[in-house]
């Protein structure tokens, strides 16, 4: 599975990419590996990850890219990893958290893209807000996919950057690019207390994101979502991201000597979007690339949106 580098390959950069078997996340790996760099391609399910692996070796001929399994919600998980990461390189360069669910239930099986032909023709004549009211109508949240999205979207990319904080330490240009969202951005916030709160990061801290997450699930438990000014639709997901960007931006606070940045892909056809999206995997992949290969000492704690910096707010 993990397996030996060919020797030239020891010296080179090295990434790792969350949910890296499939969209975004394999074309990050492609992206990465194609500009030299060692990528260590994750998934959580071993077979697909290999096989995704094993495809995109034999499809671009690069060397340069291993399987490790990868669930970001199991700490033991994660705990191999970073052992592997140490024990071949004992470093890490780049870390790309791009795994992520959507926090809904969907009316079709997201990973099958279960859409008659003629939704695709319907979505075919929608711009991007009548694709999104589309994503909707064919999605429903509850307390369980709500729980469930910041468990991984927000607690598991935290989890695995804390395990990988070291070897990103370790190296001399340790950059974490962190998959966010136009859908995380503070304008979508009707709490003007709650948008000062996560936009104040020089008071801000972890223990505090913990805590208004917990307020956020339980004012969903009680459907007061809106009352309270949290995001509506897509509620969980939008809240998390929201999270990361701050926990992201207070990351590059404590440690000057990383990259932390986050990046919007893009409304990208995907499974999480049910492929209504408007941008291919290529065209969202290359706006999370292009931030992971920023030349050295450039931005910290910033967002990027179609390939510059943009606003958090």
């Amino acid at each position: 599975m993990e397996g030996d580098l060919p020797a030239p390959l020891a010296d080179a950069r090295v990434a790792v990419v969350t949910g890296g078997n499939k969209g975004i996340g394999l074309e990050v790996c492609r992206q990465l590996a194609g500009s030299g760099v060692t990528v260590v391609l994750t998934a959580r399910d071993e077979a697909r990850g290999a096989e995704a692996a094993d495809q995109l070796r034999a499809t671009t001929g690069l060397s340069a890219v291993l399987f490790h399994q990868l669930d970001i919600t199991d700490a033991p998980s994660v705990a191999r990893l970073a052992g592997f990461l140490k024990a071949q390189f004992g470093k890490l360069d780049i870390l790309v958290n791009n795994a992520a669910i959507g926090a809904v239930e969907y009316a079709h099986d997201p990973d099958y893209c279960s859409v008659t032909s003629n939704e695709k023709e319907k979505l075919s004549g929608m711009d991007r807000d009548q694709r999104l009211g589309w994503l909707w109508e064919n999605c429903r949240e509850t307390y369980d996919t709500a729980e469930k999205g910041l468990r991984t979207n927000y607690y598991g990319t935290k989890q695995v950057t804390q395990a990988l904080l070291p070897l990103l330490q370790a190296s001399h240009d340790g950059r974490i690019v962190n998959v966010s969202s136009d859908f995380s951005q503070l304008r979508l916030f009707r709490n003007e207390e709650l948008k000062r709160e996560l936009n104040d990061i020089d008071s801000l801290t972890q223990e505090r994101l913990d805590d208004l997450l917990g307020m956020f699930l339980r004012d969903f438990e009680a459907g007061a979502v809106e009352t309270r000014g949290w995001p509506m639709y897509f509620s969980a997901y939008k809240v998390a991201k929201a999270a990361m960007n701050a926990y992201s931006r207070v990351l590059a606070r404590e440690h000057p000597e990383l990259r932390v940045n986050c990046v919007h892909p893009g409304y990208v056809k995907t499974d999480m979007t049910i492929h209504s999206g408007l941008l291919t995997v290529q065209e969202g992949g290359n706006r999370v690339a292009m931030v992971a290969l920023l030349p050295s000492g450039g931005p910290t704690g910033a967002f990027f949106e179609d390939f510059k910096e943009s606003s958090f707010v």
